[in-house]
């Protein structure tokens, strides 16, 4: 149990006043009239107000000396962090020659009434190369290539696949060049002659080669039907697309394959044709956040001494990418300062300066007397009259850079042959910098843990550390099956669509998440201990209800038991207490009727089926009224039904 502050001085108002008549009465007993009529009273109040503001100063001061405290023990506020998000920039017409957009070009959300517009400005450089295709290789199941270049420029009906489709059956498209971040628009002038499949969810996916696999690639409209009818796919490459030698031809490789199909899900009787097909660049892709890059900030002039600080103009400093670029003048020119956490290990010779991300402050070595009267430098010192500047840092962050997909599609910056932008996917990442309050809270578990993670709450609390913008954290013992590991679940923050409903592919961390999570515990972890950090188990849940209501009323209603359902069932923002679902809690029927009939009022609830179903297959299991959930598992909404149907009107038979 932590201490009590004191209250170094309790005393109110109208004890003050109290006291000083009661003074009155023993030091001028003659002076009798005490009403606030009295103007001697109203002196004593003036006075009593004076002394109250005074002792509420001084009862600050044990709050003041506990903030100095954290100072000398080096606790520092967490900067913001920036949102970041992929966007996609469109051609307006397909381009013969390279377009490439400069890193820091800057696209932004659209002006709005009430909300401000968010600047978004790329990470690197992006390249939209042109293509075509030179290639059109079948590839069976069993491996043997066979060219179709030469049938499809006279026209001929192509079979992309064996007579009879098998799971692992490819149609390769070769270009003349790799097209890593690039979208690809795929036309073909397909016949209907994979009959069998569902045009809306063919058995289907689209790969790029990247040197040593195939790897998937996302893919926008597809109006081919699973390449039946004529039509065009839109395919995102990903970065590691690369040429390669397959088959004798040197290329970059895509390939439509066939894959295993769902439970439920129509496969291929027959082999689709394609008897024209030409590939354009229509796009790229490349990574954006919601940072400003700012360039040549002059911090001041050097005085030669030992200790010296400068402040940015415009804090706070993100750190979460390249660290700020510190130099200072020298007759050779400007010479580059290396950004350290601490001068700990700093040399009197070594260029180092240490950045507080908050406030914005450069600070310098600084100088440390001996017990025998010298001075130890802790790092070299600027001369006198050096300028100091900061050649580059990045500034912005917070959680207004969350945005939803959709939301951005203004281009700021002037670039030829783009006509448009957009963002596929929620911005994320995002955090607000610390307050002084949390630190406060922080600082008594960073005394206990020491740098070192032993119980599962620090490594909970590490966690959060390394990656502010994570929404959950959970660590659990990895099972009696592997003893000495343990199990970081990680569960990020998203911005939900429309309705509070949020998709699957959301709830899965950042490999750059998972990845700083990993090397700070790796840093701190005990020896002998293995570490598993890793997104939690999704457990779908799918509730079908019905549901009865006044004729009218039955649209509100059912948009009011499907937000009711979403919002509840939600691992970030769900559950009895709204702060998310807790792990390893079940779903019972009990609970999804009193929610229901909070949602709905006058509704009746007349049936409610509860259903495990997988998110990533849509699988669905047997009605039950109790859905469990494992240890280290949360729920997640997955396509609830709801059907509402208008209550009789009284007295009709």
């Amino acid at each position: 149990m932590a201490l009590p502050s004191p209250n170094l001085d309790d005393r109110r108002f109208q004890q003050l006043v109290d006291e000083a008549k009661r003074y009155v009465q023993q030091r001028a007993p003659e002076w009798t009239d005490h009403n606030v009529s009295d103007p001697g009273v109203t002196l004593i109040e003036t006075f009593a107000y004076l002394v109250d503001q005074l002792l509420y100063r001084l009862n600050r001061v044990p709050d003041k000396n506990y903030t100095a405290f954290l100072d000398l023990l080096g606790v520092r506020l967490f900067p913001p962090a920036a949102a970041s998000t992929q966007v996609d920039f469109w051609l307006s017409a397909p381009q013969h020659d390279t377009v490439t957009l400069p890193a820091g070009t800057e696209v932004s959300t659209a002006d709005g009434e009430t909300e401000e517009t968010v600047v978004f400005a790329t990470t690197g450089e992006l390249r939209i190369v042109p293509s075509e295709l030179t290639r059109l290789v079948t590839v069976p199941r069993t491996g043997d290539r066979t060219d179709r270049t030469a049938e499809l420029a006279e026209g001929r009906d192509v079979p992309c696949f064996q007579a009879v489709p098998e799971p692992g059956d490819a149609l390769l498209f070769g270009l003349p060049l790799a097209v890593p971040h690039c979208v690809l628009a795929v036309r073909l002038d397909s016949r209907v002659e994979g009959v069998g499949v569902d045009p809306r969810q063919p058995p289907l996916v689209w790969e790029a080669w990247t040197g040593s696999r195939w790897e998937a690639c996302e893919t926008g409209s597809d109006t081919t039907g699973g390449l039946n009818r004529p039509g065009e796919v839109l395919v995102h490459v990903p970065p590691g697309h690369t040429a390669s030698v397959i088959g004798g031809t040197r290329a970059g490789w895509l390939r439509c394959r066939v894959t295993e199909p769902e439970p439920g899900q129509p496969f291929y009787s027959e082999s689709p044709t394609v008897r024209e097909a030409t590939v354009f660049t229509v796009g790229g892709t490349t990574s954006a956040e919601h940072a400003e890059t700012v360039r040549d900030v002059v911090l001041g002039t050097s005085e030669g001494v030992a200790g010296q600080t400068f402040r940015l103009g415009r804090p706070p400093v993100l750190l979460d990418g390249e660290p700020p670029v510190v130099e200072v003048s020298s007759a050779d020119g400007w010479q580059r300062w290396e950004v350290v956490e601490h001068f700990g290990r700093s040399g009197p010779d070594d260029r180092h300066v240490a950045v507080d991300a908050t406030t914005g402050a450069f600070s310098f070595p600084p100088a440390l007397r001996e017990p025998d009267g010298t001075l130890r430098l802790c790092g070299a010192v600027p001369q006198k009259g050096a300028r100091i500047r900061v050649a580059r840092y990045r500034t912005g962050g917070g959680p207004a850079g969350n945005v939803a997909r959709g939301a951005i599609s203004v281009l700021r910056s002037s670039v030829p042959y783009i006509a448009r932008v957009g963002n596929r996917e929620a911005a994320r990442g995002g955090a607000a910098g610390e307050t002084v309050e949390n630190a406060k809270l922080r600082a008594p578990g960073a005394l206990r843990m020491q740098e070192r993670a032993v119980t599962a709450e620090d490594y909970e609390v590490i966690s959060r550390q390394a990656a502010p913008s994570v929404r959950r954290v959970r660590c659990l013992p990895a099972g009696e099956a592997d003893a000495g590991a343990v199990r970081v679940l990680v569960v990020p923050d998203a911005v939900a669509d429309e309705g509070d409903r949020l998709r699957f592919e959301q709830l899965i961390p950042s490999d750059q998440v998972l990845a700083a999570i990993t090397a700070s515990l790796d840093e701190r972890r005990l020896i002998g201990t293995r570490l598993v950090v890793e997104p939690p188990f999704y457990q779908g849940v799918t509730v079908v209800a019905r549901l009865a209501a006044p004729p009218g009323d039955t649209d509100r209603v059912r948009d009011a038991a499907l937000t009711a359902l979403f919002r509840y069932l939600d691992p970030l923002r769900g559950g009895p207490d709204g702060t998310g679902w807790p792990f390893g809690r079940a779903v019972q029927y009990g609970e999804v009727f009193g929610v229901l009939q909070r949602a709905t009022g006058d509704a009746l609830v007349e049936e409610i089926r509860l259903f495990a179903a997988d998110p990533v297959t849509g699988r669905r299991g047997a009605p039950a009224d109790r859905i469990d959930v494992d240890p280290g598992a949360l729920v997640f909404s997955y396509r609830h039904q709801v059907v509402v149907q208008a209550l009789e009107p009284e007295g009709r038979s």
